[in-house]
């Protein structure tokens, strides 16, 4: 009787997860949250929060961005040379164009449809042109690189005030990080209202399939790219505000770092497999585990290797969980 009903509590658990594959990491983010509170007690606090979300809502928002295209069996080298192309192309037209309240909000739009071009550029070279995903944007995350740097060859121009100040600042006394994350989960559920994830899964999962039933898998895969390119965009956003300067490669490690979310997250690079909300836990998982090394106290020289090594210990975890719930 004992055996029926942990075997009956090991199937329901493994249920879940089929059903919700960023369980795992979930867990993992609960005990990434206990170690940063045991070692800092502030880390828990809401200042302490709200620094984390600033810092990290750039991350969250590639991984974002990187999900879509894995989703449909694809991959994005490109993403964080389209944030840098991005980042400094909003702030040298809003240098150029004063730095005022219209002029700024008119260069993020400019930036946004430069995000979107790169998009579309991408999903016409990987799906229409049909070369590999990985080599093309590779080759345009070079060419992305490149144009961000003759836009803007030196960094440190700095961003209007009223563009920083609105970033760390508040509405009704409310953070506006929290506002722009409001915003993105209402985003975020339209685009689930559209089916394109359940399209972009689909192709993912069996793409001479989803071709034979009639599905246009060329355009979905576009569109896919689109969206990143979108949210790429939006991560810029995020980071110009952080920074408060333009920097022509600001993305350049924030790539793999959303690799690295989206598969922290319990979605698969194979395609098929995958959600929103495991990448943006998965991106928490790196903000914590980056907050974490620092409060333990590592040496400067040791960071980088302790922090890969987290992320490695973090990744083998959600799989070994997924496995033995598995079987």
């Amino acid at each position: 009787m004992t055996s029926l009903s942990a075997s009956s509590q090991r199937s329901g658990f493994a249920a879940a997860i089929e059903r919700l594959p960023f369980l795992p990491a979930v867990l993992i983010l609960v005990a990434l949250i206990a170690l940063n509170g045991w070692f800092e007690p502030n880390s828990l606090g809401f200042r302490a929060v709200t620094g984390l979300v600033s810092t990290y809502l750039a991350l969250m928002m590639l991984a974002i961005a990187q999900t879509y295209v894995v989703m449909a069996g694809d991959i994005d080298l490109s993403v964080g040379a389209i944030l840098s192309l991005v980042n400094v192309v909003v702030i040298v037209l809003m240098e150029q164009w004063g730095g005022g309240g219209l002029t700024v909000l008119a260069a993020c739009f400019v930036g946004i449809l430069t995000g979107l071009a790169c998009g579309l550029v991408n999903g016409l070279v990987v799906a229409a042109l049909r070369l590999q995903a990985i080599v093309a944007t590779f080759a345009t995350s070079i060419f992305f690189t490149g144009l961000a740097l003759y836009v803007l060859p030196v960094a440190g121009t700095p961003a209007p005030a009223a563009f920083w100040r609105t970033y760390g600042g508040r509405i009704l006394e409310i953070p506006f990080v929290f506002w722009a994350v409001a915003v993105l989960a209402l985003l975020l559920v339209a685009l689930v209202r559209t089916r394109l994830t359940t399209l972009l899964l689909a192709v993912g999962d069996d793409a001479q399939g989803a071709f034979q039933s009639g599905l246009p898998v060329v355009a979905i895969r576009i569109k896919g790219y689109v969206l990143c390119g979108l949210f790429a965009a939006l991560a810029a956003l995020c980071v110009t505000g952080d920074t408060a300067s333009g920097d022509p490669l600001v993305g350049g490690k924030m790539t793999l770092y959303s690799v690295a979310a989206v598969v922290l997250g319990g979605s698969a690079l194979s395609g098929g497999k995958g959600t929103v909300v495991g990448s943006l836990v998965g991106a928490l998982i790196i903000g914590l585990i980056n907050s974490l090394v620092f409060f333990v106290g590592t040496p400067s020289e040791w960071q980088n290797l302790v922090q890969g090594l987290a992320i490695l210990i973090a990744l083998m975890a959600g799989v070994f969980v997924g496995r033995r719930v598995g079987q």
